[in-house]
């Protein structure tokens, strides 16, 4: 029997306060990294990775994301007027990037909340979450490694990454127990913006899940957490420590080339590094910016 083709969610309703006032009328996940927005470079993150149905949840101030996705007609017409194929190709293919479908989250109650609204599309098949503050490297292939973990061990995966530990606030934090494989660890707790001195490790969830839907059910009987949301980490902290309910929970070290977009600095690095490798600009961007390092090294 053949495996049902795995979903994916990306939850999009956040008001994106920390990019403010450039958020007001614009969704985040719509501020481009270069010539894309977030949300367009995390879809291709997950059509490579085979993942070709996605669901956003967003809320009632995001059709722009919808807009974005859609084809435009007379903007396609304008491109092959003016002869610009190479744009028109690029259009197109955003608007066939995945089938997409919306939900509106109503209220922004966390992103436990925001996978709990993708109950009825997801049904009773493991599924992939992508927050879309984070972007991974395509080379890393993170998502098909977790999906491989998933479909091997069952229960559910989440990517885990390193970081300094005076940072380990900002993030969900795994207790973890080491496996046979190097990259994979076995996840006994997690806690959501641990502070430093009683976070349980350093490494810092990252905004990829491959889930059971067990984790629904485990999401009802949670309470509201951090900042008084539904907070996904503590749904899963619940399933990895009874192991039951959507069995173990395994965790996947990103091997690097991660970008935390979800703050202003974050961003600009992500930016910057893409725009250093992009195909088309690359070369005159690094040209610009090492004379630019170098005339402004006496600033500091």
């Amino acid at each position: 029997m053949a495996v049902p083709e795995m979903k994916c969610v990306i939850p999009a309703a956040g008001y994106g306060t920390r990019f403010l006032p450039a958020t007001k009328a614009i969704p985040k996940e719509l501020i481009p990294l270069v010539d894309k927005p977030v949300a367009q470079h995390v879809l291709e993150e997950a059509r490579a990775a085979g993942l070709h149905r996605a669901l956003m949840v967003v809320g009632r101030h995001k059709q722009a994301i919808a807009d974005h996705f859609d084809r435009s007609i007379e903007l396609e017409q304008h491109l092959i007027r003016e002869g610009k194929e190479s744009a028109l190709e690029q259009l197109r293919a955003c608007s066939e990037l995945a089938e997409i479908h919306y939900v509106r989250q109503g209220e922004e109650r966390g992103v436990g909340h925001a996978v709990l609204c993708a109950r009825t599309y997801v049904g009773d098949q493991p599924f992939a979450v992508l927050l879309p503050d984070e972007i991974i490297d395509r080379r890393a292939r993170l998502l098909e490694r977790m999906t491989a973990v998933q479909r091997r061990a069952g229960g559910s995966v989440v990517a885990l990454t390193e970081v300094d530990p005076s940072e380990i606030h900002l993030y969900g934090c795994a207790q973890v127990e080491a496996t046979d494989e190097k990259d994979v660890v076995r996840i006994t707790g997690l806690v959501e913006k641990p502070e430093a001195g009683d976070a349980p490790s350093n490494l810092a969830v990252v905004g990829r899940f491959v889930l059971d839907p067990g984790v629904f059910a485990e999401l009802e009987r949670t309470p509201p957490g951090h900042g008084g949301e539904l907070q996904l980490t503590d749904a899963l902290h619940g399933m990895a420590r009874q192991d039951s309910g959507g069995g173990p929970v395994h965790g996947v070290i990103v091997p690097g080339g991660r970008h935390d977009t979800g703050h202003r600095e974050g961003h600009l690095r992500a930016t910057v590094e893409l725009a250093w490798a992009h195909e088309e600009i690359g070369p005159r961007f690094r040209s610009w910016l090492r004379a630019f390092v170098a005339d402004s090294s006496g600033d500091d």
